[in-house]
């Protein structure tokens, strides 16, 4: 049976990741508060967020945006959207 968690960005009891995203303390957190639906849709739009702005990961502050934009998403806060990007219809 799959753990559970308080999913800070659905506020509901969700399904909990088998393990730390990330390593240290972050990932920690983020392990015992985020869902895993809410983790595989931050990565989808990690994605998108990397291949639209061409961000390169060895870049210190891209990965520093990142970041920031990773706990915004997980806060239910806006983030930068994508210039002419339209979600798909549910």
């Amino acid at each position: 049976m799959p753990r559970t968690v308080f999913c800070r960005k659905y506020k509901q009891e969700l399904e909990g990741l088998p393990q730390p995203p990330l390593p240290g303390a972050r990932g920690e957190l983020i392990f015992a508060a985020v869902s895993r639906k809410a983790w595989e849709e931050w990565q989808a739009l990690q994605t998108m967020i990397i291949n639209e702005r061409n961000l390169r990961l060895i870049d210190p502050q891209a990965r520093q945006y990142l970041s920031a934009q990773m706990e915004k998403f997980l806060n239910n806060e806006p983030i930068d959207r994508i210039e002419g990007y339209r979600p798909p219809d549910d």
